[in-house]
């Protein structure tokens, strides 16, 4: 079958269009045959190394398409059910086929949903979910600052947390370019990086850097900072446990791969949930779709900090 692999560490450059063998599903698995595939920032982190991977790797972490087989003791699902699909633990979905857990799988009947849209929803929008309703345990009424506010997870995450039920939903952007595209996404405020807004319950981190160390500062008493990326590649950020402990803030971790791993059938109910209310309308997704064979050019614009949204690889 076509795919995208990684090949060797490095730039865009290196994603290499190549024929593989076609995956068969375990037990417990499905085979998807692919129609789009999502594009992320963890797939760019797969190709510099830094996350560990055996080469050659086909990237993928979401895809939308059609049940193709399924494996020992899957039920509930049928050859040929329209789906999107989380592909984060294994990876593999720049194909033309995937395998995944059934758990992280979620059904499109009754939806009227394009399988662009689709292949959009499985890890920003269920990345959402999980970190403000699992992760930082969000109360009616609390305040929300999200970094990347116009991006991927970020233009999800003001969307979800009011429907959540926060109060104040704040985003943060790099560039004025991006306030007024950050505000469609349900921010109530959009400020600029160097600007540092606080008073909040919950900061989401995708960061890194000095937005970590402003993030903690930001918080109420009680507040929680939940760090789930380090999109501007600077140095750890060193938190005090002492100055958590006697300023009565939390900082939690989030890592949808880890996540999926370890809770599928937990991330497979919040991709459910996200399929939801994308189809109701309730979560809004802008998306552009791109070739597979442009993913280099998708993985340049993400790492350039200009994208809007979500791109998608248009693969069937």
């Amino acid at each position: 079958m076509r795919a995208i692999t990684i090949p060797e560490f490095g730039g865009a450059d290196v994603l290499l269009a190549a024929e593989v063998k076609i995956p068969e599903p375990g037990p417990g698995q499905v085979a998807i045959d692919v129609a789009y595939a999502g594009a992320n920032f963890a797939e760019i982190l797969y190709r510099q190394g830094l996350a560990a991977v055996p080469l050659p790797f086909v990237p993928g972490i979401e895809v939308s398409g059609h049940i193709r087989a399924l494996g020992p003791g899957v039920t509930g699902l049928r050859v040929g059910q329209p789906v999107a699909a989380l592909t984060i633990v294994d990876s593999g979905g720049y194909a033309e086929v995937v395998t995944t857990s059934a758990e992280l799988v979620a059904p499109l009947d009754g939806f009227d949903l394009g399988l662009n849209v689709a292949a959009a929803i499985p890890s920003n929008s269920t990345t959402a979910f999980l970190v403000l309703d699992r992760v930082a345990r969000i109360a009616p009424g609390e305040s929300v600052l999200a970094h990347a506010a116009a991006g991927g997870v970020g233009s999800q995450l003001g969307q979800a947390a009011r429907l959540l039920g926060a109060g104040r939903v704040v985003g943060v952007v790099g560039s004025t370019a991006k306030i007024e595209v950050a505000k469609s996404f349900g921010y109530q405020e959009v400020v600029l990086r160097d600007q540092h807004p606080s008073g909040f319950d919950i900061v989401v981190d995708m960061v890194g850097g000095t937005a970590r160390r402003t993030g903690l500062d930001a918080l109420n008493p009680m507040g929680r900072l939940i760090v789930m990326g380090n999109a501007s590649g600077a140095d750890d950020a060193g938190i005090s446990a002492n100055d958590l402990w006697l300023s009565n803030k939390t900082v939690s971790g989030f890592n949808l791969a880890a996540f999926s791993a370890a809770f599928p059938e937990e991330a497979g109910r919040a991709l459910r949930r996200a399929v939801a209310a994308v189809a109701a309308g309730d979560l809004r997704l802008r998306v552009e779709e791109l070739t597979l064979e442009q993913a280099a050019e998708a993985h340049r614009r993400i790492e350039s900090g200009t994208t809007t949204g979500k791109l998608v690889l248009k693969v069937a």
